[in-house]
């Protein structure tokens, strides 16, 4: 269900994958956006496909890696483009190694992408939805938030602690008017799988695509003011993780 209110997201890891599907379903449904991503270039190709559904797009290119800079710089970006009704938590890394022998280097860029950079946007953007007593924050987690695999123990960890945030956040969001989404897909074709700390070899071709998630986002962001769903499971038909 779709409302005519007018509405702004900010939707992080928006420059490819499942955050830039987000970003033209959003826009396709009329709703303003504030995309963040590292590339500045990839934000701006987003930015333009968006803007001919005639919505108001801002972009801000910064490393949400940089932990102890990400709250100030979502404020900051706040400050200038206005309240924020939707927040999507979408950017994140994936990570393939055992535990025994993975650096504590390595294991803290994981923790601090997947999770700290979470809440850190959270806190950013919580005051205004407070004061408007009405704001939608969804946080993408995965299937690996609901069970483990070998040589994935990092990732488990970030995305189970990205449930433990979301459920301890609704409960004390809850009586603000916020609602807090936490949505785990099974595995999908998007770029993660190409990059150079995931080496794993599935079929990409029975995996979930990013519109099919983007489209369960749009629907979650959209519901009616008085409903919300607080955890949802999104698995391709071929179960692959």
């Amino acid at each position: 269900m779709t409302s005519s209110i007018d509405r702004r997201a900010l939707i992080t890891g928006a420059s490819s994958g499942i955050g830039q599907a987000t970003a033209i379903a959003f826009a396709k449904a009329g709703i303003d956006l504030v995309l963040v991503s590292r590339s500045q270039a990839k934000l701006d190709a987003v930015a333009q496909e968006a803007l001919s559904f005639g919505v108001d797009v801002q972009t801000c290119a910064f490393d949400l890696a940089n932990v102890d800079q990400v709250r100030a710089q979502i404020e900051t970006l706040v400050s200038q483009v206005g309240t924020i009704d939707i927040l999507v938590n979408n950017a994140g890394m994936g990570y393939t190694g055992g535990l025994a022998e993975m650096p504590l280097s390595d294991w803290q860029r994981v923790i601090d992408l997947n999770l700290t950079s979470v809440f850190q946007c959270i806190q950013a953007i919580l005051p205004g939805m407070r004061t408007q007593k009405r704001g939608t924050i969804i946080n993408i987690a995965s299937i690996a938030a609901h069970q483990t695999f070998p040589d994935w123990g990092a990732y488990c960890v970030s995305k189970f602690g990205i449930l433990a945030l979301s459920k301890t956040l609704a409960a004390e969001e809850r009586a603000h008017g916020i609602r807090v989404v936490t949505l785990s897909p099974g595995s999908v074709n998007t770029p993660i799988w190409d990059t150079e700390t995931v080496q794993a070899d599935f079929d990409r071709a029975a995996m979930l695509t990013p519109d099919i998630v983007a489209d369960v986002i749009l629907q979650a962001a959209t519901m009616n003011d008085r409903a919300v769903v607080e955890e949802m499971i999104l698995m391709p038909n071929a179960g692959t993780f």
